[in-house]
């Protein structure tokens, strides 16, 4: 069984191209309360990117401004913004975004940083911190209120980052892995294998569904290994339905590779699920970045629900 979704914007050509000395790198960092903008701007400033947090609205052309004057080969800069800087409406700062994007001195690239409801919840509780919409109320109040006021940005956004089920180290890992500024332009590739239980990956652009494959979970000797390992491989590669499907897959994806860049797109994010997000997904998701490698492509890839129960008792992947 596939599934096929699509998520995020597809940047304008122009803006996506890729950075050059004439062309300063700008990241703006928005998003949800709580989804981790703190952390994602310190692993930028530990890139080497200068940081701004909590920008003023109003004072954004301004800074911007005095780049375009100041050092014509100074580095890259991360802003954060969100509902809790001082003027922010997203339609003010959609203009804002709009207007960096036509520039051509800049490379601009909006990265939105989302969260489940239930998880935003527990962060503020776990933290007794109140919500910046709702310092009087409960946080889901507050949260509600947010998600409405933001989904025009994250409707525009370039990169959208589900941070519900990533640590904070996920989180740093993967800003360095997208953001690194050795890293090669073109289109970005995050390859990840995720449990349904768990829920589908927010940020995922393609979603494949691998639960048709023979589940290595009733096999005992193979419940506590995972889709890394040679057993579970050679399990897997005995399903008579896996060869068909990884030509499909190949297939599939590869020419729209080239098409997405021509559209302007610079990140995509394809999801490979199964129940538990341990055996059949792995397998699935490694042997597909493997593949898109061997083209040439830079791809990351991300077990996101591996180490979730390394036991595997209660696990049914």
């Amino acid at each position: 069984m596939t599934t096929v979704t699509t998520a995020g914007r597809d940047q304008a050509s122009q803006s996506s191209a890729p950075a050059t000395q004439d062309r300063r790198r700008v990241l703006l960092i928005s998003g949800l309360a709580g989804a981790g903008r703190t952390t994602a701007l310190r692993a930028l400033e530990d890139l080497g990117y200068e940081a701004v947090d909590n920008l003023p609205l109003e004072l954004l052309p301004h800074l911007v401004s005095g780049l375009a004057i100041g050092d014509s080969h100074g580095g890259p800069i991360v802003i954060g913004i969100d509902s809790r800087s001082r003027g922010f409406g997203s339609g003010a700062f959609l203009e804002r975004v709009e207007s960096l994007r036509a520039d051509s001195r800049f490379e601009l690239i909006l990265v939105f940083l989302d969260c489940a409801d239930e998880v935003l919840i527990r962060r503020f509780t776990e933290t007794r911190r109140r919500h910046p919409l709702a310092p009087d109320r409960n946080p889901a109040d507050g949260i509600a209120q947010e998600r409405t006021l933001m989904l025009p940005i994250r409707s525009v956004a370039d990169l959208v980052v589900d941070t519900s089920n990533r640590s904070m180290a996920d989180l740093k890992r993967l800003m360095t892995e997208r953001f690194a500024l050795d890293r090669r332009p073109g289109l970005a590739m995050t390859v990840m294998s995720f449990s349904y239980r768990m829920g589908v990956p927010r940020e995922a652009d393609l979603v494949f569904d691998v639960r048709f494959l023979g589940n290595p979970h009733y096999v005992a000797a193979l419940q506590p290994l995972d889709g890394e390992t040679a057993e579970v491989a050679r399990f897997i590669e005995r399903d008579p339905s896996l060869a068909g499907f990884m030509n499909a897959l190949d297939t599939l994806v590869t020419p729209l590779l080239p098409r997405y860049e021509q559209e302007g797109k610079s990140y995509l994010t394809i999801a490979v699920g199964c129940t538990g997000g341990r055996h059949r997904s792995v397998y699935v998701a490694k042997r597909l970045a493997e593949s898109l490698r061997a083209s040439g492509r830079p791809v990351v890839l991300i077990h996101r629900d591996l180490t979730r129960d390394l036991s595997g008792r209660s696990e049914q992947t």
